[in-house]
């Protein structure tokens, strides 16, 4: 469903240095790594909001950097991209965020009412009582429930491809293990495929198929969580150990 082809892009410094990787369709891949290592930067080029300097994405075996401005739009479509921090319109209702996840050519289609059913829908299925929301704003709203919103935005569009962005970031560790539930409810309701980056290594062992370890701008380690944790290279099993060290102070921290 989607294959990075050698990608490589520069900032001010290499970030992503020649990444290559195929995901499958209907697998949920965790993209794991220390900060700044590109994880982001590489879930952006998936659907070209940052261009690859060389290389190239396929999704459904059409070339992102290639296409034109239609076929672009088209493969966007297909997608639903969850942002770190939400990123809601803070001026704009939960109705009007959400909505806007509707590709514009649907959103013409439909009626108000049409589109409020796919709204409520959408909010339902992460388990937000639309009644009780659509009218709100964001700041009315509590982290967890803003980070609902954002799947909810993301989803509405029925996309074949959820990408995640850093969802859990910021969240307390019950929000946390409540968004990884709906991530892996999401993936199995909607029957997508999912690609996580995230901090939280053990939240991406417990859900993913597969696990992509990113370091130095290229792909350290792929494959299953048992894998990931019985791994021989000495990069993986230190961020292993470093992962179970700061979970073990969370939990005292909790006490």
């Amino acid at each position: 469903m989607i294959e990075y082809r050698k990608v490589y892009k520069r900032f001010d410094r290499p970030v992503l240095a020649g990444v290559d990787l195929t995901i499958d369709t209907g697998e949920m891949v965790g993209v794991v790594g220390p900060s700044g290592t590109g994880k982001s930067v590489l879930l952006k080029t998936t659907i070209r909001l940052i261009t690859p300097d060389t290389g190239d994405v396929l999704v459904d075996g059409r070339s992102v950097v290639h296409s034109s401005s239609h076929t672009l739009q088209q493969i966007r479509s297909s997608v639903g991209y969850v942002f770190q921090n939400a990123a809601l319109f803070d001026s704009m209702t939960v109705f009007d965020n959400v909505s806007l996840g509707l590709q514009e050519v649907e959103a013409r289609r439909l009626s108000r009412r049409e589109m409020g059913t796919r709204v409520a829908e959408a909010l339902e299925l992460v388990n937000l009582d639309p009644h009780h929301v659509l009218a709100k704003l964001p700041a009315e709203l509590s982290g967890g429930m803003r980070k609902r919103v954002g799947v909810a935005r993301a989803i509405v569009g029925r996309p074949k491809i959820l990408l995640w962005d850093e969802a859990t970031t910021g969240l307390d560790p019950v929000n946390l293990a409540a968004v990884e539930r709906l991530i892996m409810q999401l993936s199995k309701e909607l029957q997508v495929t999912s690609v996580i980056v995230t901090h939280d290594i053990q939240g991406a062992l417990e859900m993913c198929d597969r696990v992509a370890m990113l370091e130095g701008g290229r792909i350290r380690f792929v494959g299953t969580p048992a894998e990931f944790r019985i791994s021989n290279d000495p990069v993986v099993h230190a961020f292993v150990d470093r992962e179970a060290a700061d979970a073990a102070l969370d939990v005292l921290e909790l006490v």
